[in-house]
Order: C-alpha cells, then sequence, then structure tokens
C-alpha cells in the first residue's frame, strides 16, 4: 500500500502531465489530446485526494 504522500506526490505529477497535454491538444487543435490531459488532471487530483484521506486516517491512529 502507498503511502498518503506518495499518493500526493504522483496525484501532482499526474495533473501537471495533463496540464501539459491538454495545452498540447490546444495549440494542435487536437480535442482528443485535450481530452486525454483533461482526464488525466482529474485522475491525479483523485489521487491526491486518496493521499490526504491516508494521511488523516495515519494522524487520527
Amino acid at each position: 500500500m502507498a503511502s498518503g504522500k506518495k499518493d500526493k506526490a504522483k496525484g501532482a505529477a499526474s495533473q501537471s502531465v495533463g496540464k501539459l497535454k491538454e495545452a498540447a491538444g490546444k495549440v494542435t487543435g487536437s480535442g482528443k489530446t485535450e481530452a486525454k490531459g483533461k482526464a488525466q488532471q482529474a485522475k491525479g487530483g483523485m489521487q491526491k485526494g486518496v493521499g490526504h484521506l491516508r494521511e488523516n486516517q495515519k494522524k487520527q491512529r
């Protein structure tokens, strides 16, 4: 099981890559790439949320 900090870091990285993909899609006019970037950003946000939950769970113990 990954730690909360790892999940948060991976989520932030995924969001950054997603932002780059979205921007590349806009520049090139590729709606598909832009959509993939938005989806990756959402996935990263969810992963960061899981990291926050895991850290809070550890604090409560």
